[in-house]
């Protein structure tokens, strides 16, 4: 699997199923279908487009849009909701973040209070271990596979998989000048209190 069939799937994925759960049971069939081989090449995929995103720009405008507060975890979990917006959308919003408001999934979450965001929470930790449940279906060993899945995808990646921090320049959405410069939309459908 390369990354053009990764986003392939990925894109066939929104147009089968609605909702995360929806999408990751979908997407884990699908998965269970192929070889080992590539479910293995869809973790490193997912792997090489949330590192894209993995940038201080895109961190402040989770920042933006949960409030004022992202945590480490919750901008990981962000990253990978982003990949299931599809990949114009990812690839737009890695360029620009202050795009993603024009999203219809941020545009649903304008003027509603958090607590009741649900399943519209823009964070989608599952996605990071769907390639894990489907090698596990196809290895017959189900909830024992995690080991031997992590060793694959690391001699998959050889020396791809890095670990270094954001890219870009740290900032702080706090900023109300830099805040309006960088993100104007999201800080008008998003602000801080």
């Amino acid at each position: 699997m390369d990354i053009d069939s990764f986003w392939e799937l990925i894109e066939e994925c929104r147009r089968q199923a609605q909702g995360p759960d929806e999408r990751l049971a979908w997407l884990r069939g699908a998965l269970s279908q192929r070889s080992l081989a590539e479910v293995v090449q869809f973790q490193v995929c997912l792997d090489e487009v949330t590192h894209e995103a993995f940038t201080w720009d895109l961190w402040a405008a989770a920042d933006q849009i949960f409030g004022g507060w992202c945590s480490d975890d919750g901008f990981c979990y962000f990253g990978l909701w982003m990949v299931g917006l599809g990949r114009e959308a990812f690839t737009q919003a890695v360029a620009d973040p202050d795009v993603l408001a024009v999203t219809p999934e941020v545009q649903a979450l304008v003027g509603r209070p958090r607590e009741v965001w649900n399943d519209d929470w823009p964070g989608w930790e599952s996605l990071d271990y769907v390639a894990m449940e489907a090698y596990g279906i196809l290895a017959g060993v189900d909830d024992e596979c995690g080991e031997a899945f992590y060793e694959a995808v690391d001699a998959e990646q050889g020396d791809g998989g890095d670990n270094s921090g954001p890219l870009g320049e740290q900032w702080d959405v706090r900023c109300e000048d830099e805040a309006a410069r960088k993100l104007p939309k999201l800080r008008a459908m998003f602000p801080l209190r």
